[in-house]
């Protein structure tokens, strides 16, 4: 079919207007600039929605701007830097299809011809208005015998034009949609990537986040395969703001909940989800997978992982990344604040006053200098602390059933039961595995020193809880500090514990890792791996899959294909790509006992029959043209 693209240029070609760029440039220095630049983009508003003439708005904006012809090189400099993000992707859709291309703008041709000169566009294919300057190149004024500078000038401009074939307009505003309702103009495609205006997204044929949503409708080359706005992202759990709009800014489509949810409302919510990102309290079960029709990635905002089927998820394709380090500040910072608390006694000194009694006593008040602290668990969290806890004096013993190097002058234990021995404070940090079930029970805590006091910042199931009642209740233990409990809430509410009440016991509701900056790094952490893999198809750090990475081809298509580990996978897929004659310009497999991932670079140009073949690969899991 032949097809004439007519595009927008201010807020649609860039991501600006140029004649408010054109002020900021030109108001430099004075006082009351910020106020005029606000009043110039209120008129430009009026006249994109049409609530004012055209004339009329581009009237007042030229008289505010006080502009000369010298200051057009550095508008078009700073329009170089604007253009929209998903156009510049696509550089090489206006470049091979320029024949088909036209600007009609209700701007000027002196910023907007060299700037679309770069994008292979020739000025006669360029409409829009021309400034008049007086002798001293100020800019005074506008050709008003333009068809562009009217009320409604781009229906007569696209009417002079009389361009045959199927017209579509790309553009933002109310000038851009009349062109479809005249009658002259096909479709129009509301382009929303940098402004959306609701009176033009009413009208429009089809509403356009970025310029590969308007490829992908119209089947045309594009910098993605599968445009960004089309994959939905579903966050639960209250995850930190910044996620949302790391994965908004790169264009995904990103749902907001606050809460966990039960497996049956997870199960009708996951249809059409391509990302789920959840924290500790939601369930990713063997029935939601099932479910998930779509899903590619599960973000976990936290450390542990035992709420998601791991394997399962794997054999479904769906790559699992967490955030093992970004919290690991928060936590350490936490346990010691704990130890200086449980040893000093604070929260019963502390409850007593609230209570309102004085009691000042030393009694059962310790510093922690040349104390004994034993860490269970030598991983991230537990090396940090060892590293604080001895620069503040204490010496640190550490277990743990892999064989890690000690930091500093920690000593290794060779048993629970040596280090139990000898501690004065035990902090535990041990993974999600189920092994560490009730890990401290009676016996564990009869292990400890009397007097000693013990600190679980891991996972509620760790500690046999009637066994930690009767060590607190008998004296045997001295203190006690917990953030996490064998059975949670969902949602912040009622909380019932039977420790509740009992001396010298911090009890706090799993906020180890909740700081602002902890949940920060989480927020720019997990988004960053998903956008990894759906931009990149990268897995380096997933959880359940094989970690692969390669550079990003710029002249190249790019293959995934997850499949089961069986014998002959890699050579069927190679022959595949033979029989197409496809030349591979990268390629590189990563495997593991159950899942194979491989990514292949192909040539530019392919035949899209070798898209059904390889999803057609037996044992294939799921397969994807990244771009």
């Amino acid at each position: 079919m032949d097809r004439k693209y007519v595009f927008d240029f201010d807020s649609t070609l860039t991501r600006v207007e140029a004649l408010d760029v054109l002020a900021e440039i030109t108001l430099k220095g004075r006082p009351d600039r910020e106020e005029i630049i606000r009043e110039i983009q209120h008129i430009t508003n009026l006249g994109i929605d049409g609530d004012i003439s055209f004339t009329e708005s581009l009237e007042r904006r030229i008289r505010m701007l006080q502009a000369n012809r010298d200051h057009l090189p550095q508008l078009i400099e700073q329009l170089r830097k604007k253009i929209s993000k998903s156009i510049a992707a696509n550089k090489e859709f206006f470049e091979t299809h320029a024949s088909q291309i036209y600007v009609i703008s209700a701007g000027f041709r002196e910023f907007i011809v060299p700037i679309v000169a770069e994008y292979n566009i020739p000025e006669e294919r360029v409409y829009a208005n021309t400034f008049e300057f007086d002798g001293a190149g100020n800019i005074v004024g506008f050709d008003e015998t333009n068809d562009l500078a009217q009320h409604n000038g781009k229906i007569e401009c696209l009417k002079n034009l009389d361009l045959q074939g199927e017209v579509q307009v790309i553009g933002d505003g109310y000038s851009d949609y009349v062109m479809r309702e005249a009658g002259i103009a096909h479709k129009f495609f509301a382009y929303t990537e940098n402004v959306h205006r609701e009176k033009a997204a009413r009208h429009a044929d089809h509403i356009t986040p970025n310029l590969d949503e308007f490829l992908f409708v119209n089947d045309l080359p594009r910098n993605l395969s599968y445009p960004k706005n089309r994959i939905k992202i579903l966050l639960l759990e209250n995850v930190h703001p910044v996620a949302f709009d790391n994965l908004s800014e790169d264009g995904f489509s990103v749902e907001l909940v606050s809460h966990s949810l039960p497996e049956a409302e997870l199960i009708k919510k996951i249809k059409g989800v391509h990302v789920l990102g959840i924290r500790s309290k939601t369930r990713v079960s063997r029935n939601v997978l099932d479910a998930a029709d779509k899903l590619m990635v599960v973000g976990a905002f936290c450390i542990g992982t035992t709420q998601i089927e791991l394997e399962y998820a794997k054999n479904k394709g769906a790559v699992v990344f967490n955030a093992p380090y970004s919290n690991t500040r928060s936590v350490v910072e936490l346990a010691i604040g704990e130890i200086i608390m449980l040893m000093r006694s604070i929260f019963p000194r502390s409850m007593e006053i609230h209570s309102g009694t004085w009691n000042k006593t030393a009694a059962n008040s310790r510093e922690i200098r040349g104390k004994n602290l034993g860490i269970v668990g030598y991983g991230n969290i537990g090396k940090q602390l060892s590293v604080l806890a001895e620069a503040m004096g204490m010496r640190v013993y550490y277990y743990d059933i892999e064989d890690k190097l000690a930091l500093g002058n920690a000593v290794r234990c060779d048993t629970l039961e040596d280090l139990l021995n000898v501690s004065d404070v035990v902090s535990l940090h041990v993974d999600d595995n189920p092994h560490n079930r009730n890990l401290i029970g009676s016996r564990e805590i009869r292990q400890m020193r009397q007097g000693a006091c013990l600190i679980n910042l891991s996972r509620g199931f760790v500690v046999d809880i009637p066994a930690l009642e009767e060590g607190l209740r008998s004296g045997w233990l001295s203190g006690a500090a917990l953030d996490v409990y064998p059975e949670e809430p969902r949602s912040n509410g009622p909380f019932e514990t039977p420790l509740r009440g009992l001396d010298n016991l911090i009890l706090t509701p799993h906020i180890g890792g909740s700081t602002e900056e902890a949940q920060r790094d989480i927020a720019d952490f997990v988004p960053n791996k998903i956008m990894e893999y759906i931009n990149a198809g990268s897995t380096v750090d997933a959880v359940n899959f094989p970690n692969i990475r390669l550079p990003k081809q710029q002249e190249s298509h790019r293959f995934l294909h997850i499949h089961k580990n069986v014998p002959g996978i890699m050579a069927h897929i190679n022959e595949i790509l033979a029989s197409y004659d496809l030349n591979i310009t990268g390629q590189y497999l990563s495997t593991d006992p159950d899942v194979g991932y491989v990514i292949t670079d192909v040539d530019r140009e392919y035949n899209k029959g070798v898209i059904r073949a390889l999803k057609g690969v037996e044992h294939t899991l799921r397969f994807r043209v990244l771009y």
